[in-house]
């Protein structure tokens, strides 16, 4: 028999509830902001005060600039180049190193995870970093963009915890059926690691779409520009002028707004679209090891 709701109850799951409309509200609310301003009327924006419920006027011109931009196409390309290779070798190489450190029989994992875990408290600096690329001989290559954050401190012993919960019989089974370490890290333990993968993916995928740092330290090439230097050059240089070579200098500094609110929303919507795929993973993964038995 249910059992039913006291007033006390009741007035506490209303006030929740108002509670998150109102986070959820002041959360999605500069998203719209930026996405009904990106479709307004420029003229019409400029005097609008206050709140933004929707479009000031409805005018795509900010969008076709942007994409009549060559840059921007650029700097879409780049992008998942970055983030599709980046992301590839990222889950690579952090699935080796901690498949090896969560094994119980290898010999100094507690001086090399000591040894791993204090890059994360001190590190080398922006000028050494800087001059050991130059060394390498990879400033302006693609290179520069992945083999720099091929790992992540933080995302390997996240795996590694992961790796450490797989009972060890699975192991055991397969080396009894004649399995080597390979076979067991891609046959026995990734495929029942899909939610760490999965939480993985979108951390190292998100780190290279929203990089701009090394970039801006590491290319002078311009065909090499990611797209978020290119926001990065629209939105603080504000160099737009090449986007808007057809207008006067009125009209120039009118559409100027709304062209960096359309940028920024050409730049965010793919992880935006990506990310309800991942989020049932997403959040069974941040919550490994926070639970034991």
């Amino acid at each position: 028999m249910k059992q039913l709701a006291s007033r006390g109850e009741k007035i506490f799951d209303a006030f929740n509830v108002i509670m998150m409309l109102f986070l959820v509200l002041i959360t999605l609310y500069p998203f719209l902001y930026v996405f009904f301003a990106s479709m307004s009327n420029p003229s019409e924006l400029i005097q609008r005060r206050g709140l933004l419920l929707f479009p000031a006027g409805f005018s795509l011109e900010a969008y076709t600039q942007v994409f009549h931009n060559p840059m921007i196409g650029t700097g879409y390309i780049n992008t998942l180049v970055y983030v599709i290779i980046g992301t590839a070798l990222n889950l690579l190489l952090t699935s080796f190193a901690a498949y090896a450190l969560s094994r119980r029989g290898v010999r100094f994992t507690g001086p090399i995870m000591f040894a791993i875990t204090f890059t994360m408290f001190f590190s080398g600096g922006l000028i050494p970093g800087y001059l050991n690329m130059r060394n390498l001989g990879l400033l302006d290559t693609r290179l520069a963009m992945i083999l720099p954050s091929a790992i992540s401190t933080w995302n390997l012993l996240v795996m590694r915890t992961s790796f450490r919960e797989i009972p060890v019989a699975l192991e055991e089974s397969a080396r009894i059926d004649g399995a080597n370490d390979f076979t067991i890290l891609f046959r026995v333990i990734l495929p029942v690691s899909l939610p760490i993968m999965a939480v993985m993916t979108l951390f190292y995928g998100v780190a290279h779409w929203n990089s701009y740092m090394d970039a801006l330290i590491y290319l002078r090439n311009r065909d090499l520009y990611p797209l978020q230097l290119v926001l990065q050059e629209i939105l603080i240089t504000n160099s737009t002028d090449s986007m808007i070579s057809g207008y006067n200098d009125v009209d120039k500094s009118l559409i100027q707004e709304t062209i960096k609110y359309a940028t920024i929303i050409v730049a965010t919507v793919p992880i935006l679209i990506l990310y309800p795929f991942l989020q049932r993973y997403f959040v069974k993964g941040v919550l490994l090891g926070s639970i034991k038995e």
